[in-house]
């Protein structure tokens, strides 16, 4: 039996928790509501993905606590891998940069525009170990001392 494919986690739906990051990048050229509005997006898309782990678990059987649980997990998780870790790797990416070649006497249209595009191209790069590392703080905290009820 072939396992279901995960909406939120195996198909471009994944990419909306990543709107902040472009948002993110953009923050030097865009107005801040254009900002707000991508964390708008990407909280969205932590609570949508929420609530259908949950539910699923609710459909199956599982118990309030359970569902609780579950539901819990998910945000916590999507919430610091999707949002929180990524916006802020964002965000000091391009201000760093932004700073440097400001620093370095770069041209004023290059200093403009390169902290946008590093940050653009470094959200491939960023994601993966962000993942590891909020799978790994989760297997050590939250998940370590929440059981499920059987």
């Amino acid at each position: 039996m072939e396992k279901e494919k995960d909406l939120y986690r195996e198909t471009w739906v994944r990419y909306l928790g990543y709107c902040n990051e472009v948002g993110e990048a953009f923050r030097r050229l865009v107005p801040s509501k254009v900002v707000t509005a991508s964390y708008v997006v990407s909280t969205g898309y932590v609570c949508a993905d929420t609530i259908d782990k949950s539910y699923k678990d609710y459909k199956q059987g599982a118990s309030v606590k359970n569902v609780a649980i579950t539901a819990t997990d998910v945000f916590i998780w999507q919430i610091l891998a999707s949002v929180a870790i990524p916006g802020l790797a964002i965000n000091r990416i391009t201000y760093l940069s932004g700073r440097l070649l400001r620093q370095a006497n770069v041209k004023k249209t290059l200093a403009k525009y390169l902290p946008t595009a590093f940050g653009l191209t470094s959200i491939p790069f960023i994601i993966p170990p962000i993942d590891h590392s909020v799978d790994y703080l989760m297997d050590n905290t939250y998940r370590k001392f929440i059981t499920k009820a059987t």
